[in-house]
């Protein structure tokens, strides 16, 4: 590791260069550990290992220097300057450059500023173009959208699912338009299904279940959210015409998420994944009746 003692222009310059190579690139090197401090570090390997929804969709942490075309970093240091004694700046110049050596634009050159905490006698990455800002924002987001999920989820599961042929598991699948908050309570507009599964080895097998698309509405009591009430679309003739008057402004995210069938299923897959990792269950594949199975 480099050891920091007059912290000349060159060693700053020469750390910047090395700490360039554990910026994020669409994943987090585990080895970046000793090169980040460990309140960025840990605030990115939450980043990256939250539940990956319909709606959160975080380029900008998988891209953090590189695009989404195959093309490579190439960071240029071209200056450091310390704000005190044990925190200093670094800009640095990103090209990208395809894996021949070539680069992709010569001239598309990106400005970035590569943050530096000097701890323990190591100057480590403390942020990068204030990221570390948008981890803590989005992941209580995240934390706020996991809480909404796990009380719809609940009410579906213990209100909705008794009305089906019982299973092993009960596991909704909720796909969310939208959602609304005022002083009292948050409403939650989304095409919501209730499954139940059973255990077969490795497999789940669908025995029942069914779709109840509507308006959830939440109560926040002391910080603990529950359903206070769940208005659903209507069955047959006054379907699209409860749809369209329950979901109002979002009407249209509902029709295209409800008319979407690879959506639909990929969300389906996505959070039965998330709710056997959570819960410790050994499945990876899941077979709906008259159909092969599939690999989750």
């Amino acid at each position: 590791m480099f050891a920091a003692c007059g912290d000349t222009d060159k060693q700053l310059r020469e750390r910047a260069e090395v700490l360039c190579r554990y910026i994020p690139d669409h994943e987090l090197l585990a080895e970046s550990k000793d090169y980040l401090t460990s309140d960025f570090y840990a605030l990115l390997d939450t980043m990256f290992n939250l539940p990956e929804h319909e709606a959160m969709d975080h380029e900008w942490l998988y891209y953090f220097v590189t695009g989404n075309g195959g093309s490579m970093a190439d960071c240029e240091v071209v200056e450091v300057v310390k704000s005190d004694r044990t925190h200093a700046v670094a800009t640095i110049n990103v090209r990208q450059k395809w894996e021949d050596g070539s680069f992709a634009d010569p001239d598309d050159i990106e400005e970035h500023k590569l943050y530096m905490e000097k701890v323990d006698g190591e100057w480590l990455m403390s942020d990068f173009d204030g990221h570390k800002a948008d981890c803590r924002r989005h992941i209580d987001i995240n934390r706020q959208e996991q809480k909404v999920r796990q009380a719809i989820g609940n009410y579906l599961s213990d209100t909705i699912g008794p009305l089906y042929l019982k299973g092993d598991l009960c596991i909704p699948t909720l796909m969310i338009a939208a959602e609304e908050s005022d002083a009292t309570h948050t409403r939650v507009y989304g095409d919501f299904w209730v499954m139940w599964y059973n255990i077969a080895g490795d497999t789940l097998k669908t025995i029942s279940g069914g779709n109840h698309p509507g308006c959830i509405a939440l109560l926040d009591e002391g910080g603990k959210l529950t359903v206070s009430s769940f208005e659903q679309v209507e069955d047959g003739a006054g379907n699209d015409a409860s749809a369209k008057r329950i979901f109002g402004k979002h009407y249209d995210i509902f029709q295209n998420m409800h008319s979407n069938q690879k959506v639909r299923e990929a969300a389906r897959h996505e959070q039965i994944a998330e709710y056997i990792h959570r819960n410790d269950i050994e499945i990876h594949y899941i077979q709906d009746f008259g159909w092969d199975a599939v690999e989750l």
